[in-house]
């Protein structure tokens, strides 16, 4: 349980990661990376809701492929409510989006798949850019003090 709240902490860090110190000093972690970039407003919610946080804080380190708030928009009202409601399936949602270790995009190269922290495997497919799951990165290699972050255009879901 401990390591399923560090992947969703670390998966919130990876959504703020953009505007945090870019130079390596003073880094911040995953969730407060996320929640200084300004465009990862649901997934620090959704954190929050799932009592990830301070997981998500934790030493890591942890890889992060962060949903923006775009990304939540494509998700129906009604079913991005329900899934807020309900702490379990939100933390299975979340950790699904974090792999243990630090995974830089230079590493995925060589990779078809990796295993999250929910338990399940993400597809990783470098043919045409990099997607875990048939989600985009848009921005990858956003390095915070416990982790990395990877911008993702889509709400991935485990199976």
């Amino acid at each position: 349980m401990k390591l399923f709240a560090k992947s969703l902490v670390v998966l919130a860090a990876v959504a703020v990661m953009p505007l945090a110190n870019a130079g390596g000093y003073g880094k911040k972690d995953i969730v407060d990376t996320a929640i200084g970039a300004g465009n990862f407003d649901t997934l620090v919610t959704a954190v929050q809701a799932a009592g990830l946080v301070e997981t998500l804080k934790g030493d890591g380190p942890f890889t992060v492929f962060a949903p923006t708030d775009e990304a939540f928009a494509k998700i129906p009202e009604a079913d991005l409510k329900a899934l807020l409601a309900n702490k379990e399936a939100l933390a299975g949602v979340l950790t699904y989006h974090v792999v243990p270790g630090k995974v830089m995009a230079a590493d995925v190269t060589g990779m078809s798949s990796a295993k999250t922290v929910q338990g399940d495997t993400i597809d990783i497919s470098t043919a045409d850019g990099v997607k875990i799951d048939g989600a985009t990165v848009v921005q990858a290699d956003i390095e915070t003090s416990n982790g990395v972050i990877h911008v993702i255009d889509t709400v991935i879901m485990p199976n």
